[in-house]
């Protein structure tokens, strides 16, 4: 496997496993629509989070967090709205950013919420 995939699953990982400390429930992982790939659905008070992770090794194009671009989240927003209809979800919905900057084997977490709210 290529070494930015390695970094990215790692990095899913990591993300996984800071929510479920913070008591988040997993809903899916890696859910497709269309284009689109939301890396973690999780829940907490009644709330559905669509989370984006961003891992880097560097910074010298920017923070990971900045390659959340317009066209990313729209492809979320749609992948969101579908999953929402397919869960007959009625109530509030978030989007998230993990952001993970990796050196060596030691990284920071920044965990963006309500990181964003896709336009139309």
């Amino acid at each position: 496997m290529a070494k930015h995939l390695d970094l990215g699953r790692k990095g899913e990982l990591i993300a996984k496993t800071h929510l479920l400390n913070l008591g988040y429930e997993i809903l899916d992982e890696n859910w497709t629509y269309g284009k689109a790939e939301v890396d973690i659905i999780a829940w907490k008070n009644s709330v559905i989070i669509f989370t984006e992770v961003k891992a880097r090794t560097g910074t010298g194009f920017g923070q990971p967090e900045d390659f959340v671009d317009n066209r990313k989240q729209k492809l979320l927003a749609d992948a969101a709205d579908e999953y929402i209809y397919l869960m007959n979800h009625q109530g509030e919905v978030r989007f998230d950013i993990i952001s993970i900057l990796f050196k060596g084997e030691n990284y920071t977490l920044k965990h963006i919420e309500d990181a964003f709210w896709p336009t139309a």
